[in-house]
């Protein structure tokens, strides 16, 4: 595993940490120096030592740590005001936010209630939606901050039976590259992370040799370095997985007019030049090229 970060005297939240991925990501931030507000939500009966956040936070305490548990659900519109304000109580500031916290859909569409389907898309993005936002003005106003959001695959290239948890994700992508364009001059940097892991959620995918090559703690690095000082990057949306690592862009190709009609341009779309784009600014820019325009000054 890679040297750790100095994250000294840095406060964080994680979402969705009483286990998996974010268990790990807690753990290390500790590790690291970080205070750690440990959120995951409790399950009906559950008394707060029985938690999975509480059994984190004193895993932390334990080995020296600093930590505290919070049972907000994710989905509540408050939630993120919680979690925000809890970290101000218990440690006085607030650099660091992971919103980890997903939950898993396996059911086709045409078998979902809408309800249903809010059910895995509230948690999946109004939860990251509601921390980011609560801790927006603080990282900002202080002129430092370090945003990572739990991306997937399923929002890129969709995956039957994940509608909703594909669409969640989706709109994490969405919501990361827009946040680090506002966010780089207030020296917020805001990325993504699309981890491979075996989980609780991935269990039943990802088993034998596989899952002991894929365990959280080869995805958590790459988080540690993201909720530094050294990062250097905003806007990015990284794979993590095995111990490797990729980098998500969304591309389009160059633009085709369509002489033959439009079967014979969709068939030769996918042999087209290929290009990626900063920002939908850029996108249009070029297409007005294409068409013979000058691109449009800047705003």
């Amino acid at each position: 595993m890679s040297a750790l970060p100095d994250l000294s005297g840095r406060v964080a939240i994680v979402t969705g940490a009483g286990k998996g991925l974010g268990r790990q990501y807690a753990l290390d931030l500790a590790r690291a120096g970080a205070a750690v507000v440990v959120n995951n939500r409790r399950h009906p009966g559950e008394a707060d030592e029985e938690t999975s956040a509480a059994r984190t936070a004193a895993e932390i305490t334990a080995a020296g740590g600093r930590a505290v548990a919070d049972w907000s659900a994710v989905q509540d519109p408050a939630s993120g005001q919680q979690m925000v304000d809890r970290a101000i109580e218990a440690f006085g500031r607030l650099d660091i936010v992971i919103a980890n916290a997903a939950a898993p859909q396996a059911r086709s569409f045409h078998k979902l209630t809408v309800d249903e389907f809010r059910a895995v898309f509230d948690v999946g993005f109004l939860g990251t939606l509601h921390l980011v936002h609560a801790a927006w003005p603080i990282l900002r106003d202080q002129g430092h901050g370090r945003i990572i959001m739990t991306s997937s695959s399923a929002g890129r290239y969709g995956q039957h039976g994940m509608s909703a948890y594909g669409a969640s994700k989706s709109a994490v992508d969405s919501l990361v590259r827009t946040l680090a364009a506002e966010g780089t001059s207030n020296g917020v940097m805001v990325n993504g992370v699309s981890p491979y892991a075996h989980t609780p959620m991935t269990a039943s995918h990802i088993t034998g040799e596989m899952a002991e090559a894929f365990v959280p703690a080869r995805v958590s690095p790459l988080v540690l370095w993201l909720a530094s000082d050294a990062c250097d990057v905003s806007g990015s949306i990284l794979v993590a997985g095995g111990g490797r690592f990729r980098s998500v862009e969304t591309v389009e190709t160059v633009s085709l007019d369509a002489p033959e009609g439009i079967a014979d341009m969709i068939a030769r779309l996918p042999d087209a030049e290929r290009a990626a784009h900063p920002n939908s600014n850029h996108a249009f820019d070029t297409l007005l090229v294409e068409c013979g325009f000058a691109p449009r000054a800047p705003v």
